[in-house]
């Protein structure tokens, strides 16, 4: 991987992170058109790393709003959320503990399984955009619910399985999140915010162990590639978390379709 290929791939990271339509599986996309293969997740890992320090600084006013809840050392609105954080975690935390191989491996099986499970998010994010309007218009009483401890486990169990190349992370949690009756905007910031922990752990625990050290990629690549991905989630974090939160979520499935099919398309030509 030279310097500019891990500028581009920094930048498509940061601009898909917050978008559902999958950022590991556009990765996967921009690294079959550069012809790079890589033995390792180092830079998938770095690259997201980057863009969850970019939610840091996005939503650095909630967090502090809640650490300060915490640190009330009462149940409260702040620390009850922080709760549900936790549990959202536990699905991740088993997949990453008991299946880390597996899930390399999967990323290395090439550009058909991004494409099916691209078609795969178009489907959960039509679903939920339909079932969530239906159940609005029965409803007559606002655009959903908070929430609860349910929701957060499905959204939690959505996120385990969105490890996935081409299954979009946010884009199946939020899913999950409408089809469990949670207000638009609740779960778009419940689904940014329950990342943070098991991504800079991951980081976390890849430097401690030496993995970035071993890595297939070199030192200034990951260096380019963490900036490039901080620099450019910035951007999308402000201005394209209010294009999930208003915009219709078929459009997103409609895309996704498109590039999945290419991709399963490519495979075979």
């Amino acid at each position: 991987m030279s310097w500019f290929e891990a500028l581009i791939l920094g930048i498509v990271q940061g601009l898909t992170e917050f978008l559902p339509v999958s950022s590991s599986g556009h990765l996967a996309i921009g690294k079959a058109l550069f012809g790079i293969e890589t033995a390792d997740l180092s830079f998938e890992v770095a690259v997201h790393a980057a863009t969850v320090l970019a939610t840091l600084v996005v939503f650095w006013k909630d967090i502090i709003r809640l650490l300060q809840d915490l640190f009330k050392f009462k149940m409260n609105d702040g620390t009850k959320y922080i709760l549900l954080i936790l549990v959202s975690m536990i699905p991740v935390l088993i997949v990453g503990v008991f299946f880390k191989d597996y899930v390399e491996e999967i990323f290395g099986s090439g550009l058909l399984v991004v494409g099916c499970c691209l078609v795969v998010t178009a489907a959960l994010l039509f679903l939920s955009e339909t079932l969530s309007a239906r159940r609005a218009a029965r409803a007559e009483t606002g655009d959903g619910a908070q929430m609860s401890w349910k929701s957060a486990l499905w959204m939690g169990l959505a996120q385990s399985v969105a490890v996935l190349p081409g299954l979009s992370r946010s884009g199946s949690t939020i899913a999950t999140g409408l089809l469990c009756g949670v207000k638009r905007e609740e779960v778009t910031r419940f689904s940014f915010l329950m990342v943070l922990v098991p991504i800079l752990g991951e980081a976390f625990l890849d430097a401690v162990g030496g993995d970035f050290a071993a890595s297939s990629v070199g030192g200034l690549e990951l260096a380019i590639g963490f900036v490039a991905a901080f620099l450019s989630g910035l951007f999308a974090c402000k201005v394209m978390i209010a294009i999930v939160k208003k915009a219709r979520l078929r459009w997103f499935a409609l895309y996704c379709v498109l590039v999945g099919l290419a991709c399963i398309i490519s495979t075979f030509v």
